[in-house]
């Protein structure tokens, strides 16, 4: 270790994919490599190659024929530790203090056997809420069976994916979760010390500057996979319900694709579905949006969730998963415990103008609070924790008598 900067070799299990996991690791990676901090990637993707870019270096590793699909444009690879060599002989050259592994999935699963094979302390940090995701899936799957038989399987199988997910997680020596919840359940099931790691925002992008609407409409906006993990036919029935109860004019913007995009399509009346988009349309669509609506209860953090306050829209949320963490409850949007929830405080806002544009602009002071540096300065704490801790263990190991 450099002074008081760690050399630090990452295995995330997300990084050329859409999604929140790979959105945080390129922000990790541009923080070490704005400060000059020696920084190694290892990742998936579509060849193997190797490459620099400034303090940051990068191993891409080619998946096999056999990988198979988990999600849009993410796969797993049971052939992955084909690569074991080629990623050893680069950690000898590249010297880390510390690695750090983002998820079950065989770019992390590598990455922390080579974390033991050659003792060097490991952090990990989870990002995707496994269980939840596959009892959603299972549960939409088996929709055709009785739900009380659909019920016990699938809550029997989620039980299985989160032990599972939680004795991998006794690995890692520190550990990093985006919500108070996911931190006090991983350090009771794993026994290690868990620390919150929240995510930033880039104000800049996200920011009520880039609307380009005036013309009296509420709009009610999401943006995510549209898949049933992220709970989407929920804005069906919100919108259903607001049709029945109101007369004023609204209509929902729908950011995002997935398979649940046909269902929506045929079943709402007032929807605008953009596809997927990046860039300066999805920071104007995101401007655009005066109510920012998230059902899903399966999110470990909610990106979008920032990303809309730093627009300036509130938002209206489950009590289930991460973003009822963000949401600074009647200040920058509402937790909500069920559709009647959803309905009332939707009707609220539509029906009071004032409190509405009250609560757009505390979203947005709400989201400057929230910087990345500050994020990524405590990721670096945590990473020469564990290397204290590791080298506190070689010490006492070193210290104790022999035994006779």
């Amino acid at each position: 270790m450099n002074g008081d900067i760690p050399r630090v070799a990452y295995f995330p299990d997300s990084l050329v994919e859409v999604n929140g996991v790979a959105m945080t690791s390129k922000r990790l990676i541009g923080f070490a490599k704005k400060n000059g901090y020696p920084f190694l990637c290892v990742y998936s993707d579509d060849k193997t190659k190797e490459y620099q870019d400034g303090s940051v270096e990068y191993l891409a590793l080619k998946q096999s024929p056999l990988a198979m699909p988990m999600d849009v444009g993410l796969k797993y690879d049971p052939l992955y530790q084909r690569h074991t060599s080629k990623v050893l002989k680069k950690l000898v050259a590249f010297k880390p203090d510390v690695m750090h592994i983002t998820g079950l999935n065989d770019v992390s699963i590598m990455g922390a056997y080579l974390s033991w094979k050659m003792s060097i302390p490991l952090v990990g940090s989870w990002h995707t809420n496994l269980h939840e995701y596959a009892a959603r899936r299972l549960s939409r799957l088996f929709s055709f069976l009785p739900s009380s038989t659909v019920g016990k399987f699938t809550g029997f199988i989620e039980d299985k994916v989160k032990a599972g997910a939680i004795l991998y997680y006794k690995m890692p020596k520190i550990l990093l979760a985006p919500n108070q919840e996911l931190v006090d359940m991983l350090e009771k099931g794993t026994d290690r010390e868990a620390r919150l790691m929240i995510r930033g925002v880039d104000t800049e992008m996200f920011n009520p500057a880039h609307r380009t609407v005036s013309d009296g409409t509420i709009r009610f906006g999401f943006v995510g996979r549209l898949r049933a993990e992220k709970n989407v036919r929920v804005l069906q029935e919100l919108e259903e319900e607001l049709l029945k109860k109101t007369d004023k004019k609204f209509e929902f913007l729908i950011v995002g694709d997935g398979n649940e995009r046909e269902w929506l399509e045929a079943n709402m009346k007032t929807a605008v579905f953009t596809g997927f988009i990046d860039g300066q349309e999805l920071s104007e669509a995101y401007a655009n949006m005066d109510v920012f609506v998230f059902p899903s209860e399966t999110d470990a953090f909610g990106n979008v969730v920032q990303e809309a306050n730093a627009s300036g829209a509130p938002c209206l949320v489950t009590d289930a998963g991460g973003p009822q963490f963000i949401v600074q409850k009647g200040e920058t949007g509402y937790v909500c415990k069920n559709l009647d929830d959803f309905v009332r405080n939707a009707l609220d806002l539509m029906d009071n103008r004032e409190k509405l544009l009250k609560m757009k602009e505390a979203s947005r002071e709400f989201a400057l609070s929230r910087s990345w540096d500050s994020v990524f300065e405590s990721v670096y704490e945590a990473y020469r924790e564990c290397i204290r801790q590791k080298q506190k263990a070689i010490e006492n190991k070193t210290a104790s008598p022999p035994k006779l």
